[in-house]
């Protein structure tokens, strides 16, 4: 498995965010989805990686900027082919690790409260998150769930 920036115009980039955005449109009324679509994603303070087994993308995960020390993980998914075999892991250490070169001290991120949510919730959990309030300009929301980690 490699992991690449970009390749925001490729077919299966595009195919994996759509998914991505269905589910989320699926499981949580439209105003808590905070997935970014592929437009948001191209914003100079938003970074993008791919995790690709030669030509087969496995997975992605973003990392936006919101001030010198402090950044949110957006748009973490993981191909339903590749689910489960670590793919998702590989992909949070990844960030973790650019994220701390990058001088990042405190990584945010949100996640939905329905069980549909509760891979990712665990995953998170596993890698030292801890549940916090909401953070940036997030509202209050019982559809969302929001994490932090020191990176210090």
């Amino acid at each position: 498995m490699q992991i690449i920036p970009g390749l925001l115009d490729s077919v299966a980039v595009i195919q994996l965010l759509q998914g991505h955005l269905d589910d989320m449109y699926a499981t949580s009324p439209p105003e808590s989805v905070h997935a970014l679509d592929i437009s948001k994603l191209q914003a100079p303070d938003i970074r993008f990686w791919g995790a690709w087994q030669g030509e087969m993308l496995l997975g992605c995960v973003a990392l936006k900027q919101h001030s010198a020390q402090m950044a949110e993980i957006k748009s973490m998914r993981t191909a339903p082919e590749a689910r489960k075999q670590g793919v998702g892991r590989a992909l949070l250490q990844f960030l973790l690790e650019q994220a701390r070169q990058s001088g990042i001290r405190q990584l945010y991120l949100e996640t939905g409260s329905m069980d549909f949510f509760l891979p990712a919730r665990t995953l998170y959990q596993s890698a030292g998150f801890e549940y916090c309030g909401p953070f940036a300009d997030y509202p209050e929301d019982p559809n969302s769930l929001f994490m932090t980690k020191a990176l210090y």
